[in-house]
């Protein structure tokens, strides 16, 4: 028998179910560990470590130069954050700002982006971190519109108005106040900059404004991506913010054993880098080195440049983040041994990882420090702040969650042939802003949200590992023959079988007689197809060695099916990238099953009337 893998220690806080019965079907899980006591406001724990040790770095960022490149880093202390938390705070509370009128945010990661957020925090205005891409990828605005249109902002803050400006002028009302670190807006309105603000001289006015705040006060409005419909703006308050940190803090107790040292991208108007990564470096007294790298091809080197230089105490990443860093490490013995160095764990959201990338990390890990890194992971979403479950050992498989954080409890209920996660707990979300009927309807009779998330048991027979991810409700479908398809599962296979060059896949077959996938291919394609590098990606994806290879795959996805809803029947390599305008593309790279299969509908038919070239189906199947 083969010994159990090593892995560098790492606690787990919640190890342990509660599972009771209701009606129908319906059960309800907890963990075995109660909430213990948290922090009221974020800025009581700014204020607290600013006094106990203003001189540790809260945040960095390589300075940026005019070409765009970076050097060396700029740091920012708790006691220097806090200063111009309240300068900026001051600035706000003059301009009499309120949820009614907050602060609208159009700024990648950035230290000014940082302060900005926590001048808000400070006064008790709500603020709203913006998508990037609706205001510089968008074409037509229209959810940058919507946004604001929701907000009614009383101050738009952007970095740099070169990046920024044509969006301004776009959609912010004139009598909207504009500021802007460098840069103008095209249309020539007055704007006020960013020092102004820093220096304001704080009054007791400030400090009222803070003391007046409590666990009930807006601190943000985090707008999910939306798929078919506009996004919707989740009210976040500071008792959601502080108690999921706590709850993060007792299901990963390694944020308990010193302040943690973050390297991070994840991008702050979305809740996985917003709320969990910013929220658990204030909260725990950590550090938060900016990475302006990104796990794409012309991004990605300054990721590994940042990870070769800053050792992370625990690391974030998306799917495809982890698939380059592991590659990376094969041949960088100095990415191998920095990040390596002191990291208690990784951990990854967005999307699955597949098995094979699972296991090169592993392989890098074991060939450098002899033992493993623990793969930490789990579910949540915007409306739970964002962390609700976590696995619950160091033995986890692509799609393990494990078991609710304390103070929370899960509702499994049956639903269409599935079961449907949703949650209740002091993390979660009094609904959306300005939408009462979107929020009616997203809480059940008993006030659990509803997530739309499908689970199943890890192990029917031990409740104690927690639950398994089963793909989203909405996503699943019927077959012409009644069967129904689990897209979640399928996608999984499909993207591991593909790795390393799917980067996702649409589950087609809406009332056929079979299933299709629609693949999304990763840049590692090039090098299969084996054309010049400046070759466009139709003519890579058509390519000969690209169709071979991904025959091979359909293959074998149809030898290890069991029945027509998990046999991929046929399968076709999109050229065009998703679009971030019709909603199939987040900004973080998660790819909108829905909303990709509505706007390429006469692909969708084509594909299945055998009138699309370049679909590939299993050997047998081939006429």
């Amino acid at each position: 028998m083969a010994a159990s893998p090593r892995y560098r220690p790492l606690a787990f806080g919640i190890t342990r179910a509660h599972v009771r019965d209701g009606e129908g079907g319906v059960q309800y899980l907890r963990g075995d560990a109660q909430l213990q006591p948290y922090a009221r406001r974020m800025t009581d724990r700014l204020v607290h470590w600013a006094g106990t040790d203003p001189q540790r770095v809260f945040i960095a960022r390589r300075e940026k130069l005019a070409d765009g490149g970076t050097v060396d880093w700029q740091r920012i202390t708790y006691g220097e954050a806090l200063r111009a938390a309240r300068s900026i705070g001051q600035a706000l509370v003059d301009r009499k700002l309120s949820a009614e009128r907050p602060v609208a945010i159009l700024s990648e990661n950035s230290l000014e982006h940082a302060l900005m957020a926590l001048g808000c925090l400070y006064a008790g205005v709500p603020h709203c971190p913006v998508s990037p891409a609706y205001s510089t990828v968008s074409q037509d605005y229209d959810k940058l519109r919507h946004v604001l249109d929701t907000l009614t902002p009383g101050l738009v803050f952007a970095t740099d108005g070169a990046r920024y400006g044509k969006a301004i002028a776009a959609t912010v009302p004139k009598d909207v106040e504009v500021v802007l670190c460098s840069g103008e807006v095209p249309d020539g309105r007055a704007t006020t900059h960013w020092s102004q603000l820093l220096r304001t001289e704080p009054t007791p006015a400030v400090d009222a404004a803070m003391d007046a705040t409590g666990p009930d006060t807006i601190t943000k409005f985090l707008f999910t991506s939306g798929s078919t419909k506009l996004p919707k703006g989740v009210v976040n308050t500071h008792g959601m913010w502080c108690a999921n940190q706590q709850q993060m803090r007792q299901s990963m107790p390694v944020l308990q054993e010193g302040p943690p040292v973050l390297v991070d991208w994840l991008p702050w108007n979305h809740t996985f880098g917003g709320n969990h990564n910013i929220g658990l470096v204030i909260y725990n007294g950590g550090t938060l080195y900016i990475d302006d790298g990104k796990p794409t091809p012309a991004l990605m080197g300054e990721t590994l440049r940042n990870l070769r230089e800053v050792a992370p105490t625990v690391y974030f990443n998306v799917p495809t983040g982890f698939e380059a860093i592991a590659h990376a490490m094969k041949a960088d013995a100095v990415l191998r041994r920095n990040l390596l160095s002191r990291v208690r764990m990784f951990f990854y959201s967005g999307a699955a990882l597949a098995q094979p990338v699972w296991d090169l990390l592993h392989e890098v890990q074991e060939a450098e420090i002899g033992e493993r890194i623990v793969m930490g992971t789990g579910l949540g979403m915007t409306e739970s702040s964002p962390f609700a479950i976590f696995v619950t050992n160091p033995q986890v498989k692509s799609g393990h969650l494990g078991l609710p954080s304390a103070g929370m409890e899960l509702k499994l209920v049956p639903v269409d042939g599935k079961v449907e996660v949703r949650y209740k707990g002091p993390n979660i979300t009094p609904g959306y802003w300005r939408a009462p009927e979107a929020t009616a309807e997203c809480f059940d009779e008993e006030g659990f949200f509803r997530t739309g998330d499908a689970v199943c048991w890890i192990d029917d027979a031990n409740p104690h590992l927690g639950l398994r991810f089963d793909g989203r409700i909405a996503e699943d479908f019927k077959l012409a023959t009644g069967t129904f398809v689990s897209v979640g599962p399928l996608r999984a296979r499909i993207i591991a079988a593909g790795a390393p060059y799917v980067q996702d896949a649409v589950i087609t077959g809406l009332n056929r007689n079979e299933v299709g996938a629609l693949l999304l291919p990763t840049p590692a394609i090039r090098k299969l197809a084996g054309l010049p590098g400046d070759a466009p990606l139709k003519d890579v994806l058509e390519s000969a060695p690209v169709q071979a290879h991904f025959q091979e795959v359909v293959d074998q996805l149809a030898a290890q099916a069991t029945g027509s809803a998990n046999r991929v029947a046929r399968l076709h390599l999109m050229h065009e990238p998703p679009s971030i305008d019709k909603g199939e593309v987040t900004d973080k790279g998660s790819i909108n099953q829905r909303a990709v299969l509505k706007h390429r509908d006469a692909l969708v038919q084509d594909f299945h009337d055998d009138r699309q070239p370049f679909t590939v189906k299993p050997q047998g199947d081939r006429k």
